[in-house]
């Protein structure tokens, strides 16, 4: 398969989960919304896609960031529950992103084999 086309797949699988995942949300369907989100097709589809590129070691490092930063990800949700009713949209999705990329830091820095 030629470069384009995989990238081609990638953008429109991408595209149409953040437009199901949109839809949803925006139709006050949450919860199916975030099940769209959070479904593990996006996750296996990564898995496979860097199989294929560089194989098995390289996923493994992959799935290893993931299990790492998925409690951080969760940090970034709360901030953002938090933050979103009192501050507004941008305030908590700021606010959420900066604790997330510094507990991501901090973590990188803390153990610098990762």
């Amino acid at each position: 398969m030629g470069e384009g086309l995989k990238l081609l797949i990638y953008f429109l699988v991408g595209g149409s989960i953040l437009t199901l995942v949109t839809y949803f949300g925006s139709k006050d369907k949450g919860i199916l919304a975030a099940f769209i989100a959070m479904f593990p097709a996006v996750t296996t589809m990564s898995i496979i896609t860097i199989y294929s590129e560089s194989g098995s070691v390289v996923v493994l490092e992959y799935v290893k960031g993931l299990l790492l930063l998925s409690p951080i990800w969760i940090i970034f949700l709360l901030c953002v529950y938090f933050f979103l009713p009192k501050q507004g949209l941008l305030v908590a999705l700021g606010a959420g992103t900066l604790v997330y990329m510094l507990v991501a830091i901090f973590l990188l820095y803390l153990y610098p084999s990762i």
